[in-house]
């Protein structure tokens, strides 16, 4: 049999054209009514009793024949062909209402430790995505102060859903959106002007309102200023003295960004500024256009947007009555750099909960581009509670402040941080636990998995110093992996890059994690009741080979989720 890069791809692209083929004899005999053959699913049962896969084609197709399930499906089950040796299956049978049960031949399972030893460490990777351009935009947080926990889960979300649409055959690029430009900027410069003028004249003398920033980073800032250029500040405008502060604080508080977002092994393609939007003209050229469909019109000043006109629940307004451009109107003239500039063909936004009003507005604002809201999609996350000794963990005892992304990693490991953020979809909120993050046991998920890759290795070097080297298997010594936990094993091996492809097509990269517990836990239950050094030697040997398929399956799945997988714990 051939090696193939994807075993359930093409065990599933066989089944279908054997099943259409057997409902067209159906057809051509009378069997079954001649008409337009309806779409239907093959799916891997829960169950193995239930086979390898299953299709439903006979519920699907019962109401256009005319025909009750079970008949149909015994009618295509009568004109199934498994001859060949490129066939994959051996036999089907029909259960329950309908249902058509396929089982494998054991060359397939052959097969697929084939495919992953020649593979190596692209095993798990398709050409499913077929080169689509798509840009994944995540944590983008505001640099006027440090990243918060939600940041951190958008990131570690973020950045294994790019690696599984990178895996899955997308050309990915991910992106930084810095806001350096508009309303936050302007109350970063006011927020630094206070502090810094509060350093010279006293906090009593200097107000500092609610609404500015009310973080010691501010202060931090202000303070560094003035240790390096003293009162220069203090004699000139307030306009100039905000700007000054702004260019000496901003830089700063981007590059700890990088800095930290790097320690947490997350290097974005793209650093894009908002400010940019301004400076080459793009925010002109998208509110020219909006005017050209007069899709905008004045009202009490300033200038508006008909969003009513395309889902939204109200007007917006682009340009203030002081002429400033809105945060909307920024993002806006962003996505049409993105879709229309850099011909992105899919653009996935991670964003805080928080964000969910904008949504609508933006996708219609594409439509009304003319780029088209379907090819904008949005991943929403929910909130994150810290959890330590079972309570609720909310503070920096340290600092008297929200605990931050840095603070997280001073915590818990890093591999445990980015594992943990990917064990729930990012539509659901989670409960952090930060004591079992540190703990080494089989408790922790992302130790159970690591120890499982860590254990291999070492069985490998013990066999290694009783003189046993691993040896290229044939097909017929595969075959000998008979027992059921090897043969659960293998099916889970199998499955990796249909799981890679699914969290990719579904912006959910926790379907990852929880196939490497699931291999895992498959591994160690074939370890305690299948010996891997026994006395016959091609036994010793397949089984050698699958062992060294769930390692390089197990380090792949946590390579897309940039966990380290140690040879020793």
């Amino acid at each position: 049999m051939n090696i193939c890069k994807d075993p359930v791809f093409r065990a599933k692209e066989q089944l279908e054209e054997l099943v259409t083929g057997a409902v067209g004899a159906a057809m051509r005999e009378k069997a079954l009514p001649r008409t337009e053959f309806p779409e239907f699913t093959i799916e891997i049962p829960n169950d193995p009793a239930h086979g390898d896969f299953a299709a439903n084609v006979a519920m699907v197709s019962a109401k256009l024949f005319k025909m009750p399930p079970l008949k149909i499906a015994e009618e295509i089950l009568q004109r199934l062909c498994f001859d060949g040796d490129e066939c994959y299956f051996e036999r089907a049978e029909t259960k329950g209402p309908g249902f058509l049960n396929f089982f494998l031949k054991p060359q397939w399972r052959a097969m697929v430790l084939l495919s992953i030893t020649a593979l190596g460490e692209r095993y798990g990777h398709t050409n499913y995505g077929k080169g689509k351009k798509v840009m994944v935009e995540f944590v983008s947080a505001n640099p006027t102060g440090p990243m918060h926990i939600g940041n951190a889960r958008g990131g570690a979300i973020g950045d294994a859903l790019a690696s599984a649409l990178d895996a899955a055959g997308y050309d990915v690029a991910s992106e930084f959106y810095v806001n350096d430009a508009g309303t936050q900027i302007e109350k970063f410069g006011a927020s630094l002007e206070a502090r810094y003028l509060q350093i010279f004249k006293g906090e009593d003398a200097v107000p500092f309102p609610g609404d500015l920033y009310q973080g010691e980073d501010i202060k931090y800032r202000a303070k560094g200023y003035a240790d390096v250029f003293g009162e220069k500040l203090l004699d000139v405008s307030g306009e100039k003295r905000r700007s000054e502060l702004v260019k000496y604080a901003l830089p700063r508080n981007l590059n700890d960004m990088r800095e930290i977002l790097s320690d947490y092994r997350i290097e974005y393609k793209v650093w894009f500024h908002e400010s940019s939007l301004y400076s080459d003209g793009t925010i002109d050229e998208v509110l020219d256009t909006l005017k050209e469909r007069a899709l905008v019109y004045k009202k009490d000043g300033a200038l508006w947007y008909k969003a009513t006109a395309f889902g939204g629940d109200k007007d917006e307004v682009l340009v203030r009555q002081n002429g400033a451009y809105t945060y909307f109107m920024a993002d806006i003239a962003y996505h049409y750099n993105k879709f229309s500039l850099r011909g992105f063909q899919k653009v996935i936004n991670v964003w805080g909960a928080d964000h969910h009003g904008h949504i609508a507005r933006l996708k219609g604002a594409m439509d009304a581009m003319g780029i088209g809201g379907e090819k904008l999609d949005i991943v929403l996350l929910q909130l994150v509670r810290l959890i330590k000794d079972g309570e609720p963990y909310r503070m920096s005892k340290r600092q008297g402040r929200g605990v931050t992304l840095s603070d997280l990693l001073e915590l818990v490991p890093l591999d445990a941080a980015r594992f943990f953020f990917n064990l729930t979809s990012p539509n659901a909120a989670m409960d952090f636990d930060l004591d079992l993050a540190k703990e080494q046991s089989s408790k922790n998920p992302v130790y159970y998995v690591q120890y499982a890759h860590a254990r291999i290795c070492s069985i490998l070097k013990k066999l290694s110093e009783n003189g046993v080297t691993p040896e290229e298997c044939t097909e017929n010594e595969l075959l000998l992996l008979k027992a059921p936990e090897e043969d659960a094993l293998i099916h889970k091996l199998s499955q990796f890059p249909s799981e890679i492809i699914w969290a990719a097509v579904n912006y959910d990269p926790s379907r990852l994690t929880h196939y490497a517990i699931d291999t895992a836990s498959l591994f160690h239950r074939f370890y305690t009741n299948c010996h891997v050094q026994v006395e016959d030697k091609s036994l010793m040997q397949a089984r050698i080979c699958l062992c060294i398929a769930v390692k390089t399956t197990i380090a792949n799945a946590l390579g897309l989720l940039k966990i380290s997988a140690p040879e020793s714990m």
